[in-house]
């Protein structure tokens, strides 16, 4: 630990101090006054392939060594049940794994594939109280669509089919399939720019929305039973079907409310979107609390405690300039108390990205002068010596080639626990580089 008069406690590996990152997460976390079962790690950007790196380096000894059990990252948290069969189980291929069991494209990722290859390694050597697991937390959507409900609405209707008698459900299996319908009308793109496209305010979606709550109020007053008949891991995933249907019927329908402008709307669905996150998130710490720890990835805006803000990018037509502005999975999980922290990630430059040193008067630019190497800091003792210099940071605005790169704001410093800073990251592409999501 090396206090700075510029930049307050920091741990640095590699090139500025301790011997490596493992050395430097231990200190971090034991900094912290109580150790969370969810801990946050940001990334600024997606596709840099060295936060990715730096996320499995810090996996590898928070397993080994800070007792953690599981990780959950930014993708589709059904595809992803793929990815944990075959790293706790063995199911499948690695191949299949990262074909089918992520989204955003993020399963073209080499740094993906070397994690989900870890786990499966360290799992052959481990029971089943010891193994890790992999979790996604992020609804089945992208910025411009959602999934059709069919997946996990059949998911639900089948377990509980075959768990229950008949009058506890509300309807056949068959229904679900003709109010869905061709799923292709659910995840129209037109959809999320027209109301008039979305299917959300459908007839047929209403009453989806009510079945669903239905079939979820019997996943719950039957639990005794159904844990019993089946095992409490089943029902778990019944209960992600449920939560993932619900959810998705609720964005749908966000998607077809025409009131207002489109990018309050926009806004609306990120809240939807985020709000699935949290949920996730809350029931994997519930899942994973008497095993160990979970290490929860994915960019900064989905995490930070704050209310996360977007300007809209050129490509948008009408909505360019546009700021969408909704709380975070973050700020949701903010509301556990000690059970979550959240480390950020800020970048100096990289030309991987087209992003070049930081401006003096920006929080980067303070980093990347008072560093050589990468660096955790404290944020609290860090925003006090900022304060200390005396000179106000304003919010770096240099511009990227990547439109999904996000400065830290040195205004939200206090939404944060710690700042892994990356002074410098070379032009090393890996695999496709997925756009922002």
């Amino acid at each position: 630990m090396s206090p700075d008069s510029t930049v307050g406690t920091r741990w640095c590996f590699g090139a500025d101090g301790a011997a490596d990152l493992a050395d430097a997460f231990h200190q971090f976390l034991g900094s912290l006054e109580y150790r969370p079962q969810l801990l946050g790690f940001g990334e600024p950007t997606h596709g840099v392939a060295e936060f990715l790196r730096l996320r499995n380096e810090a996996f590898r000894h928070l397993v080994e060594r800070e007792g953690y059990r599981s990780i959950a990252i930014e993708s589709d948290c059904l595809a992803a049940l793929t990815v944990d069969a075959y790293v706790t189980e063995g199911e499948g291929s690695l191949d299949d794994a990262m074909e089918t069991g992520f989204s955003h494209g993020f399963g073209g990722l080499t740094e993906n594939r070397e994690l989900v290859a870890w786990m499966r390694e360290y799992n052959g050597g481990h029971d089943a109280a010891e193994k890790v697991r992999f979790y996604g937390f992020d609804a089945p959507t992208e910025v411009t669509g959602a999934a059709s409900p069919r997946q996990a609405l059949t998911a639900l209707h089948g377990y509980l089919a075959s768990n229950l008698e008949p009058a506890f459900l509300p309807c056949a299996s068959e229904t679900i399939d003709r109010l869905v319908g061709d799923d292709g009308r659910w995840t129209n793109p037109e959809a999320a720019m027209d109301p008039s496209k979305s299917v959300g305010a459908s007839q047929e979606a209403t009453q989806l929305r009510l079945l669903t709550d239905d079939l979820v109020a019997a996943l719950t007053s039957q639990s005794p039973w159904l844990v019993d008949a089946t095992s409490y891991e089943d029902w778990r995933r019944a209960c992600l079907h449920g939560r993932t249907a619900a959810g998705l019927l609720r964005y749908h329908a966000r998607m077809a409310d025409g009131s207002g402008s489109r990018a309050a709307q926009l806004s609306r669905l990120m809240c939807q979107r985020d709000a699935m996150m949290a949920e996730n998130l809350q029931a994997i710490a519930a899942q994973e609390a008497r095993r160990g720890a979970t290490l929860v990835f994915a960019q900064n805006l989905h995490l930070q405690k704050h209310r996360s803000q977007w300007l809209l990018p050129a490509g948008w037509g009408p909505l360019e300039g546009e700021t969408l502005s909704w709380w975070s999975a973050g700020a949701l999980a903010a509301q556990m108390g000690s059970q979550y922290a959240f480390l950020a990630a800020a970048l100096g430059s990289t030309a991987e990205k087209g992003l070049d040193a930081p401006e003096p008067g920006t929080l980067e630019g303070a980093l990347y002068a008072a560093t050589e190497g990468p660096c955790i800091f404290d944020s609290r003792r860090l925003a006090e010596a900022l304060r200390g210099v005396g000179s106000e940071l304003i919010l770096r605005t240099d511009t990227s080639t990547d439109h999904g790169y996000f400065a830290l704001d040195p205004d939200h410093l206090d939404g944060t626990d710690g700042v892994l800073f990356v002074r410098d990251v070379p032009a090393a592409p890996v695999g496709e580089r997925p756009p922002a999501s």
